[in-house]
């Protein structure tokens, strides 16, 4: 028995000494001495590995024994070293540039350069090798830096240096990030990801927003990018139409791991197209990529920064290519804000046909749980493969520390001491906030400039609100809103009450209620702004909108009853007024108009619209999204862009007798809505379709009507849902309606051919609306018009079946 026990004790041990893992490390140069950044490093004929850092060092840790690491970066040979691993080993490594030759080329004068017919070829394949990894599962480690290289001394009158923290120069890292997870895909586009650590310097209590699909970027895709620095996308160098939109020079080929590597220049054949630049790696007869070493600059098209390097390596896993390193580095200059950075993702140990379990995929992108951003130096300092640069490990306890000091009650009272000051200017213009965070306490009030407006029924008036918030630390919230709102010329005085209480984030769920009395569009869609109508009123002489008197309580709740499907209920009790103009103040009288009545349907007289009635009204509502995807997060659940449409139903009810109510009415509606439909090079196209009825109308009055959103304004915000020359009120109805709204942008396409016009980067776009009810039959508009980020202007003409009823200009804005 003591031999049996001895024998296992020893075999234990060399267990133990056999399973030890010891760090290889060291930095890679090439033969001038410069560092080579971003070089892969891994154990060969694996996907076990890890790239080195900007500074060219690596660290990998191998089991004990005799190990072939492979080292390689885009334009230098590979290398291969063999170790002995027992111990910690430092492995410095030097590369030569790749050498590759035209020996087996023959170029002659007024040919067609050898690169097209292997690009010919790699088209040929891009959909055989873009679906041939049915799924996969592998490990994913994403290091994100951002550094401000330069900035101005002030912003907005704020020292930038201190608010960023920036050494004496200006200049330091402002974002530092990195996270590991398990990333899990299975064609056509689903996605699961688990995320295991994560770290954020200067932001101990958060999680990094780093995720492995938006650095796996696939050139087997026709266009890639779409929605993200571009209204449109980029076109991939092997596309189906690559050859209209590029040029192939051949550079040479090489040897690497027994195959044949193509290099070839990818150069646009004009300069303004959404076109890749650089050079791409094209293995013979397999015609698969290998590496890319590509680039995007402002010419392609590209907002916010100047210039994007897209560089990858592929790694053999079984019989096809990976990703194994992807390195996105960008520059930019916005406001006198010069920045640089870049994202690094290791993909490694990949599974090319694993088995997931039923409902694996569901529509969760990402995962991230509580413990996430718990682990601590210890930690990392053991699994980070890439290591940290000498400025970013400063960057972590300079930041951490500072994090740590901010926690503090100390701190925070003597913050927000500061910010709490009282200014009559900060009042007036930006509103009065008295802020406890360590207790996690906010009280806004409203800027009072704001708060002031003029109208016919009030005269001038004023509506003032101020919010208090209570946060709870899993993002759960409530608050609560009184307002007041008064009228000089009318002598009334209203007030009302709002509570919310955001209680569960996972399930997006909510309750409020709300009571008192106020002053309200009769067009529940809201007709115009409380300012646009002011400034109408006063230097214009246009009344625009119509108001009524309410006095009401209602009960509203929401929750999400499956992933996409979000259910919501309300029950409103409401008495309502009608009201008249009290003023016919303006700057400027123009004696071609004069103010109109309050009620819209007779412009000259003052006559009640409805009589004082009661209504006790419910109303129930599902809205379901296709295709929804969400990441779940300790603190909620946050849905994305769906790639399919968004159908809502809804159904009220107004009751008769119940309170002494004096309405009786059904109505049904159901819409369908989506928005940003990628189309490739054209741009995309958002659009919505709704219709309705009320199913019995026996008793209703006009603010239960269903209403549009009309405008008759020259400036307005957008919104896709707005007849852009539709009146406020003549049309609302108790019956039917149909209505639709397309609007498609084409993202530059025609105006980027234009040279004078390409650099202002404007957007091209037209659109539509159509509604039918008894009221307005057969009504149509259509417009056109640029679009540049935040601004848009359109010219448009609006029908009444055939007759033109009106055209102008709309000037629109998203600020």
């Amino acid at each position: 028995m003591t031999k049996i026990c001895a024998l296992l004790f020893f075999c234990c041990i060399a267990n133990v000494a056999f399973s030890q893992q010891f760090s290889v490390s060291g930095t890679i140069k090439d033969t001038s001495g410069q560092p080579v950044p971003f070089a892969s490093v891994y154990l060969k004929n694996t996907t076990l590995g890890t790239s080195a850092n900007i500074d060219g060092k690596y660290e990998i840790k191998l089991n004990s024994g005799q190990q072939t690491l492979n080292f390689r970066a885009v334009g230098y040979k590979q290398q291969d070293n063999i170790v002995n691993v027992i111990a910690p080993i430092t492995l410095n490594i030097t590369l030569t540039s790749e050498s590759y030759t035209l020996d087996n080329v023959t170029i002659k004068a007024n040919a067609e350069d050898p690169a097209y017919a292997i690009i010919r070829k790699a088209i040929k394949l891009r959909k055989t090798h873009l679906e041939e990894v049915k799924s996969f599962t592998c490990d994913v480690y994403i290091k994100g830096v951002q550094r401000l290289v330069t900035a101005p001394k002030k912003f907005m009158g704020q020292d930038i240096r201190k608010v960023m923290e920036l050494d004496t120069n200006r200049q330091g890292i402002i974002y530092l990030s990195e996270s590991q997870s398990k990333f899990s895909f299975r064609r056509p586009n689903d996605v699961h990801e688990e995320m295991i650590s994560s770290k954020v310097a200067g932001r101990n209590n958060a999680f990094s927003f780093n995720k492995a699909s938006d650095l796996i970027i696939n050139f087997y895709d026709n266009y890639l990018l779409e929605n993200t620095l571009s209204a449109r996308g980029f076109i991939s160098p092997i596309a189906d139409n690559a050859l209209f939109y590029y040029k192939y020079k051949y550079l040479g080929e090489t040897k690497e791991n027994g195959e044949t590597v193509n290099k070839i220049e990818v150069i646009p054949r004009r300069p303004n197209d959404p076109v890749f630049r650089g050079i791409i790696y094209i293995l013979d007869d397999s015609w698969r990529i290998y590496n890319t070493d590509l680039f995007l600059t402002k010419s392609s098209g590209i907002n916010f920064i100047d210039t994007l390097s897209i560089n990858q390596g592929f790694t053999k896993v079984k019989n096809v290519y990976m990703p194994t390193n992807i390195n996105f580095q960008f520059n930019g200059n916005v406001l006198g804000f010069k920045f640089a950075g870049y994202y690094v993702g290791v993909y490694s140990n990949y599974d090319i046909s694993p088995i997931f379990p039923k409902n694996f995929f569901n529509g969760e992108i990402l995962k991230i749980t509580k413990l996430v951003n718990k682990k601590d130096s210890i930690y990392w300092n053991n699994n980070r493969p890439i290591p940290l640069t000498a400025d970013e490990k400063i960057n972590y306890v300079v930041k951490d520390s500072i994090a740590k000091r901010k926690e503090s009650k100390t701190y925070l009272d003597s913050l927000e001491k500061e910010n709490n000051k009282f200014g009559i200017g900060k009042l007036l213009l930006r509103g009065y906030s008295k802020n406890d965070r360590y207790d996690s306490v906010y009280i806004s009030f409203d800027p009072v400039l704001r708060a002031l407006m003029y109208n016919t029924v009030e005269g001038f008036a004023i509506k003032y609100g101020v919010t208090y918030r209570k946060v709870f630390g899993d993002r759960r919230f409530y608050s609560i809103r009184p307002e007041l709102r008064y009228g000089f010329a009318n002598q009334k005085l209203t007030g009302s009450l709002m509570g919310t209480y955001f209680y569960d984030p996972l399930k997006r769920a909510s309750v409020g209620v709300s009571f008192g009395n106020g002053i309200f569009d009769l067009n529940n869609l809201a007709s115009m702004t409380l300012l646009g109508n002011t400034i109408n009123s006063l230097l214009y002489e246009k009344n625009f909108i119509k108001f009524y008197e309410k006095s009401f309580v209602n009960i509203n709740t929401t929750r999400e009853l499956a992933t996409g499907l979000q259910g919501s209920i309300s029950v409103d009790y409401a008495r309502n007024h009608t009201l008249t103009n009290n003023s016919n103040f303006k700057f400027f009288d123009n004696k071609d108009r004069e103010f109109t009545s309050n009620n819209p349907f007779t412009p000259t007289t003052e006559t009640p619209l409805f009589p004082t009635y009661t209504s006790v009204s419910a109303s129930a509502s599902l809205t379901y999204t296709i295709g929804q995807k969400y990441i779940t997060r300790p603190d909620g659940k946050f849905y994305t862009e769906s790639r399919f449409p968004r159908i809502t139903v809804l159904y009220k009810k107004g009751f008769n007798g119940l309170l002494n109510s004096d309405v009786d009415y059904d109505f049904v509606k159901a819409e369908v809505y989506q928005d940003r439909i990628g189309l490739g090079l054209w741009g995309y196209t958002s659009f919505l379709v709704g219709a309705g009825k009320f199913l019995n109308n026996s008793k209703i009055y006009y603010p239960e009507y269903k209403h549009f959103a009309g405008n008759i304004s020259t400036i307005f915000p957008p919104n896709l849902r707005k007849f852009q020359y539709l009146e406020f009120y003549q049309f609302s109805t108790n019956q039917q309606y149909f209505e639709a709204h397309l609007e498609h942008n084409f993202a530059g396409f025609f105006l980027n051919k234009v040279p004078l016009l390409r650099k202002a980067k404007l957007e091209e776009f037209i659109g539509g609306g159509y509604l039918s009810s008894p009221e307005k039959r057969n009504y149509k508009e259509f417009y056109f018009g640029l679009q540049r980020l935040v601004l848009r202007v359109s010219y448009g003409f609006a029908y009444d079946a055939a007759k033109k009823i009106n055209q102008g200009f709309r000037i629109s804005y998203t600020f």
